[in-house]
């Protein structure tokens, strides 16, 4: 069976967000790479395979209780869009990656937004049980055995914004992107 690949309406968002993490990729990683992705395919892996880069998504129905897909698959680097958000913990997965890279992207915790929580009752990978400061990012991954070498944040606004919220998220940025390498001693 073919796996279904999310689709999104384009939005200035959104291809924003698409460009900044094809370009920080690139920037990391030489064409080519291996690369786990963490979830279904999705428009950043198709886009990364388009690139040149050789890459296999790691895909379990509940990542909270079964991560063996990121196990004991030797690539040149680990990626995870916008998943970690969606774990109740994800220290476990972090700890078990095997790939001496990451590279890996947040939303960032608006103080003046609530958590999202989707629409769709059905689904419950829809809701964030994180939105993390950037803090508790780098502080989860240190405590996880990774050292951040490179990170880049951004807003997700597009124009001139009408309103409080939308002006406040010109100012606070929105997404938390990361490079990190496995610490000495390595994993566990």
């Amino acid at each position: 069976m073919t796996e279904k690949i999310k689709t999104y309406n384009p939005s200035f968002a959104l291809n924003k967000r698409l460009r900044i993490t094809n370009d920080f990729v690139k920037k990391h990683l030489p064409t080519g790479s291996s690369i786990l992705d963490l979830g279904p395919p999705n428009v950043m892996s198709e886009r990364l395979k388009s690139e040149g880069f050789d890459v296999r998504n790691a895909v379990s129905p509940d990542l909270d209780l079964d991560f063996s897909c990121v196990q004991s698959l030797k690539t040149d680097a680990f990626t995870s869009f916008e998943v970690f958000e969606h774990l109740v913990n994800p220290f476990p997965l972090l700890r078990s990656i095997e790939a001496p890279v990451l590279i890996a992207s947040v939303p960032l915790r608006l103080w003046f937004s609530s958590a999202f929580r989707g629409a769709s009752v059905e689904d419950p990978f829809d809701y964030h049980y994180h939105e993390f400061e950037p803090w508790q990012f780098r502080l989860l991954l240190e405590k996880a055995g990774w050292n951040i070498e490179d990170e880049v944040m951004w807003t997700a606004h597009k124009k001139i914004p009408l309103g409080i919220r939308p002006l406040l998220r010109t100012v606070f940025p929105r997404y938390m992107l990361v490079k990190a390498s496995r610490s000495q001693g390595g994993v566990k």
